[in-house]
């Protein structure tokens, strides 16, 4: 009994007696009266099965390395994983820069202990804006799927419309995201999600069912550009005329770096643009690097409608001095709680220094070159593998930086052809055999300028080793 009531080395409130103080306090009888809103069938009727608790920092230490060094990085071994979270090259003045206490300490405080951070959010505005000649752009959200569901959301309250279109071929993830923004069906503030079939011989979006679907209740079309299985809209100009002329917003979703190579969504009709800020020199952070943007035209009803927040810049008493502050920062939910556009948070905001820093290195040449460089190199991939025999690239020479590779033929499941990759140090593409597509045993495949000639051939010739 002893035992039971010594403290867990890691938890302070464990030690005994504190719970009988914390129930004092607030006038409880006990635990199980602070927690009688919740239905008993909600509890756990049979205790966790855990393992002793480790008692000493040095044991703990020594468990946790054992347990970590199970993972197999993509440092160690050669990837060609993407589908949101991407291995790019990430500078070391990013990782200096983003390191300093001014930034890394100071995500939040007043404008007194500001410290150059607002104007640092102001650049990586201004920059991603003119990526995407776009006027405004406001500070990254959680994720990109999040970003997608707050466009959503910002469509509905500009239009007045409950339902929104969104591509077939869309990455389950981000869709599950939409769904959960758009909410429930059975609430009263739901908004219908409807997808538009894909037209099988390119992947893009099918034009006609898209015109079947548009109408008067329709609040946005969303699409990507590249999209998520690797495809270029080339339509993209026509599906925005299409939508204005029913009412309707597009919202267009787009990979920054891709924007060196292709035409800015603002120049094609795009009036509220999406993406990922993990590209921008973010490392993937085993998949926590992730972060939203969102933005759009500089006009009041668009701004009026963001939820999170804007900065701005004003010039001061001092000649040649600017003030950089938050703009409309009354309409979220720091600003009115409950009554705020949306629920917004504070977590990523490191990344938009991040992706300043990021898109001021490269400069407008920069991007040119990097994305002439993805593209050519994933072409080389996608030659190289559909080579191989019984390998098939399916929609080749239309993506950017990943693509879809079939495997039916070949007589293995992807997951074979994954499994035989991995125990030769290659991480395979993501499969996409299980997520209802009609592909067929097909993985999605992702080639950055991280990838050598070489590191395709290797990948090639293993292909082959393992087809045999």
């Amino acid at each position: 009994m002893a035992s039971d009531m010594r403290a867990h080395p890691w938890m302070a409130n464990s030690a005994p007696g504190v719970i009988d103080e914390m129930l004092a306090a607030i006038g409880a009888a006990s635990v199980k009266e602070v927690f009688e809103q919740i239905p008993e069938d909600h509890f756990r009727k049979t205790p966790l099965d855990l393992p002793p608790a480790l008692t000493s920092e040095m044991e703990l230490r020594r468990d946790l390395v054992s347990k970590l060094k199970k993972n197999l990085s993509c440092e160690d071994n050669l990837s060609f994983l993407g589908a949101g979270v991407w291995q790019h090259h990430v500078p070391a003045v990013v990782d200096e820069i983003v390191g300093r206490t001014e930034f890394a300490t100071n995500v939040w405080g007043s404008y007194q202990s500001d410290h150059g951070r607002n104007q640092t959010w102001f650049e990586f505005s201004s920059q991603l804006g003119a990526l995407l000649n776009l006027d405004v752009v406001q500070l990254p959200v959680y994720s990109w799927g999040c970003a997608i569901g707050h466009a959503m959301r910002m469509a509905a309250r500009i239009t007045g419309r409950s339902k929104v279109l969104v591509p077939a071929f869309s990455d389950p993830e981000r869709l599950s995201v939409i769904r959960t923004y758009c909410q429930p069906m059975e609430m009263q503030t739901r908004i219908e999600v409807v997808e538009v079939a894909a037209d099988p011989t390119s992947g893009r979006l099918d034009l006609g069912d898209l015109a079947d679907k548009l109408g008067e209740d329709v609040a946005a079309v969303y699409f990507e550009n590249p999209a998520y299985l690797g495809t270029i809209e080339t339509g993209a100009a026509e599906i925005a005329k299409m939508a204005r002329a029913a009412g309707v917003e597009t919202v267009v979703g787009v990979d920054p770096l891709s924007l060196g190579v292709m035409t800015a969504p603002g120049d094609y009709g795009a009036d509220i643009v999406t993406g990922p800020v993990q590209p921008l020199g973010v490392h993937m952070h085993c998949g926590g690097g992730a972060g939203g943007f969102i933005a759009s035209r500089d006009e009041e009803r668009y701004v009026r409608a963001y939820n999170g927040f804007l900065v701005s810049v004003v010039e001061t008493r001092e000649p040649g001095q600017l003030g950089f502050g938050l703009a409309c920062p009354h309409q979220n939910s720091y600003g009115m709680r409950e009554n705020g556009n949306d629920w917004t948070g504070n977590s990523t905001y490191l990344w938009a220094i991040a992706g300043a820093v990021y898109m001021s290195l490269l400069g407008p040449e920069g991007f040119r070159e990097l994305g002439q460089l993805i593209v050519s190199r994933a072409r080389y991939a996608a030659k190289l593998l559909g080579e191989v025999p019984g390998v098939r690239i399916v929609w080749p020479d239309t993506t950017f930086k990943e693509f879809v590779v079939n495997f039916d033929d070949t007589g293995k499941t992807v997951a074979e052809v994954n499994d035989a990759l991995r125990a030769r140090g290659i991480f395979g593409g993501k499969d996409l055999s299980g997520e209802g597509l009609g592909l067929g045993q097909s993985a999605l495949y992702c080639v950055t300028e991280v990838h050598t000639a070489n590191d395709i051939r290797r990948l090639a010739d293993t292909m082959k080793e393992i087809l045999a």
